[in-house]
């Protein structure tokens, strides 16, 4: 297929795929229009499971929704439900120390808190796209308190639990990688010092620690200078966590004038977890590698998730744009054609989550408290706007 063609058609189906399957089916079973926010523990045809709500879903969806919005087609249900999931996050979700839950009831009663700041990283890039969208500058500066905060709880010892005990000193890529987007997101709203920052502490932490040309790999757990811990959970690449990073280090590469040394490290970052995540006999990006090519102990080892095949679509497009180079279209037709081909239910909408390797279904539930309105929809926001900028 010609190459405007090509970028024609996929830009066409990200944005039909999110405007009337993705985002209709959200704010019909899952937009909780009684209480305010998001449920997400539905089964395959949209029926209620639990009403448990995922706080990280809550900033999740308002973020999606108002990234919708801001990219692809202004529809106002998309920032009234954003707005009234917002409204959920402040009332319910924070605690009286600032940080913030990871599961609330259906009225927005606290279920659970956990050592992460994840649930802070969604609220905090959804109150910045709100922003946006709106032209309101308090939840720009509502995204930048919350952003601070997150930076205060990380930079004080003691305050969040340590995952394991002082024995074992060791970092993790996964907040690493996250704090550049935050950071990357709410200087789209309101500058300030700290996000710059952050940027720059978590990329010298990504080139310095996490990143180990001996395995070619990034890995997503090393020691606090970046030693490699030759244990099982030592040893973990994360191939969609790393696909993930490279596009997340496009954003920041273009925010920064087309950084040439930052694109050429989010190419590699690209380069290599592609190798290791591309599964050559079935297709699709598999969950875990070790680095040593020994057994991973995960036992979704090698299953295919939804979410790293969507990272996958956005980052080979966006390497694509920036480099002309065709081994990233093509890679971005192969992650593109099996995810379609295994993942969207043409029966029941939404796409289906969790797959077998050989790319059957596992189970049919379109969402729980970690799958929902987020990675799809990102992705298919993010693979449009690609598009269309390359077909000008």
């Amino acid at each position: 297929m010609e190459k405007q063609n090509y970028l024609s058609y996929w830009s066409s189906l990200y944005k039909e795929d999110l405007t009337e399957n993705i985002l209709p089916f959200w704010l019909e079973h899952g937009w909780d229009k009684e209480h305010g926010g998001v449920y997400t523990c539905v089964d395959r045809e949209g029926k209620l499971m639990d009403s448990t709500k995922s706080v990280w879903f809550q900033g999740r969806f308002a973020f999606t929704c108002c990234f919708a919005y801001n990219h692809v087609e202004k529809r106002p249900e998309y920032l009234e439900a954003a707005k009234s999931t917002l409204d959920f996050i402040e009332a319910h979700c924070f605690d009286t120390d600032r940080r913030m839950y990871f599961e609330v009831a259906a009225d927005g009663t606290p279920l659970r808190k956990r050592r992460y700041i994840f649930s802070e990283s969604f609220a905090a890039i959804a109150m910045a796209e709100y922003s946006l969208a709106t032209g309101c500058r308090e939840y720009a500066e509502k995204a930048l308190a919350v952003f601070k905060d997150m930076r205060r709880f990380l930079a004080t010892p003691g305050l969040l639990a340590p995952k394991y005990l002082p024995t074992v000193e060791m970092q993790g890529h996964s907040i690493t990688m996250i704090m550049i987007n935050v950071a990357s997101r709410i200087k789209k709203a309101i500058d300030d010092p700290e996000l710059d920052a952050q940027i720059d502490e978590s990329l010298h932490a990504l080139k310095t620690y996490f990143i180990h040309p001996e395995f070619k790999a990034l890995l997503e757990t090393v020691g606090p200078n970046g030693e490699f811990i030759d244990t099982i959970n030592g040893r973990v690449i994360n191939p969609g966590h790393c696909i993930e990073t490279s596009w997340f280090l496009f954003d920041v590469a273009m925010d920064r004038g087309g950084d040439k040394e930052l694109t050429d490290l989010a190419l590699t970052i690209l380069d290599w977890s592609w190798e290791w995540g591309w599964d050559k006999e079935f297709g699709g990006i598999i969950n875990f590698r070790d680095c040593k090519n020994f057994p991973p102990q995960d036992y979704s080892q090698d299953m295919k998730f939804w979410w790293p095949q969507t990272e996958a679509i956005i980052a080979t497009l966006y390497a694509y744009k920036l480099t002309g180079d065709e081994k990233y279209l093509e890679r971005h037709r192969m992650i593109s054609e099996w995810t379609y081909a295994h993942f969207p239910d043409h029966e029941f909408g939404e796409w289906y989550g969790y797959l077998h390797r050989d790319g059957s279904v596992a189970q049919p539930a379109k969402g729980n408290i970690f799958k929902g309105p987020f990675h799809i929809p990102r992705m298919m926001v993010k693979a449009y706007a690609l598009c269309q900028e390359m077909l000008g």
